[in-house]
């Protein structure tokens, strides 16, 4: 016991007069919290297989909302589970948390998301974290913060660290003064909501960091998504949604727009194809960094009349929301995406029939085994 006391009383007095005679600096460590969801249990941190460094590796941010759970899908098919994590400031339903990798981030949170990027290994980045349209209207201040200031960080960070970043953007970037019908990929973008103000800062923001610091920026105009895993989250084309859960629940639907509104759209496995396929283009056969993509263009009216072929019963009412109508108003009636199909091979594969048969296969089977259950 006297051998151990005189060692550590030598120590003591090592560490409290130091032999360069200056001042001991105890620097306090902060030991960064691993979740079991980011690191494998065979996990090494001093080699990486070859296996693994042949797949990106991927963190989309905003995960839980309308598109981010579907490419996490498609990416984890593509390339392995556990090289796509999904992040989000929500809790994860179970049948997300337990699918693959998720972590907390919080993009406002500069020195987590950095965090996040090297503790992973990060090579793509895919940001959908964003307020939509008319949800950012009824809350400036926090669209303001989320989809400029939380842009910002993504750009430095990515730039940072040398990453392929994938930033959407929206038909919400163009404006009133904008041709309409199509809208060319290159016009006047003057849009009238934060949300869209937003985007055309995010292209502007994305192009300028691509030739200021070589960032592989890229960047899709999406058209309205119709997706059947996700419940309609604020956008003004949300009504070609929420019309097919109405449709199945109760047989009738209250449209918030014009019954002639004519937009854009998409089914979701259209967009989520475009994504990687724009993500996994040469970036010499990239003639610009932000594109107009499109498959479909119709009016409330139109697919209301689709649907009828599935539930003639359906009772539809207008009751035109001035806000939203207003919005759609000013957004293109048809997109022009001859550059992305020119430019690497775009094409869609789901058209208004297709569209509208799809997502009853799938609402209908689910309404289905709910009733049974």
């Amino acid at each position: 016991m006297a051998i151990v006391k005189n060692l550590s009383r030598t120590l003591s007095q090592l560490l409290q007069s130091p032999g360069c005679g200056c001042q001991t600096s105890i620097v306090p460590v902060r030991c960064i919290g691993v979740s079991p969801r980011q690191v494998n249990s065979d996990a090494s941190f001093h080699s990486v297989s070859f296996s693994e460094t042949d797949h990106p590796r991927v963190l989309i941010t905003g995960g839980l909302g309308q598109l981010g759970v579907g490419l996490a899908k498609l990416l984890r098919k593509r390339f392995g589970k556990n090289n796509v994590i999904l992040s989000d400031i929500r809790k994860p339903p179970d049948h997300v948390f337990y699918n693959g990798p998720f972590i907390y981030s919080d993009i406002l949170d500069y020195k987590n998301l950095r965090e996040i990027v090297v503790n992973n290994r990060i090579t793509w980045l895919f940001h959908y974290s964003a307020l939509l349209s008319a949800v950012g209207e009824a809350n400036v201040p926090l669209a303001r913060a989320v989809n400029i200031t939380g842009l910002h960080n993504i750009l430095d960070i990515a730039a940072e660290h040398s990453l392929r970043l994938f930033v959407p953007s929206t038909i919400g970037a163009f404006g009133p003064t904008s041709p309409r019908n199509p809208t060319p990929d290159l016009c006047i973008q003057r849009p009238r909501t934060i949300y869209g103000v937003s985007k055309v800062h995010a292209e502007l923001m994305g192009e300028y960091y691509h030739y200021r610091y070589g960032l592989d920026f890229r960047c899709l105009r999406y058209p309205g998504i119709i997706s059947a895993d996700s419940q309609p989250g604020g956008g003004t084309t949300d009504y070609a949604v929420q019309i097919f859960h109405d449709a199945i629940k109760n047989g009738k639907f209250q449209c918030n727009l014009r019954s002639d509104t004519r937009l854009p759209m998409m089914y979701i496995d259209d967009c989520l194809k475009a994504t990687l396929d724009v993500m996994e283009a040469p970036a010499a056969s990239l003639s610009m960094r932000t594109y107009n993509i499109s498959a479909m263009s119709f009016s409330p009216e139109e697919l209301v009349q689709e649907v009828k072929k599935h539930i003639p019963e359906l009772q539809v009412t207008y009751n035109v929301d001035a806000v939203r109508q207003a919005i759609a108003d000013s957004w293109p009636m048809n997109f022009d995406d001859s550059n992305a199909r020119r430019d690497w091979g775009w094409k869609h594969d789901f058209d208004l029939s297709e569209l509208v048969t799809t997502m009853f296969n799938i609402l209908g089977s689910d309404s289905r085994v709910a009733q049974i259950n």
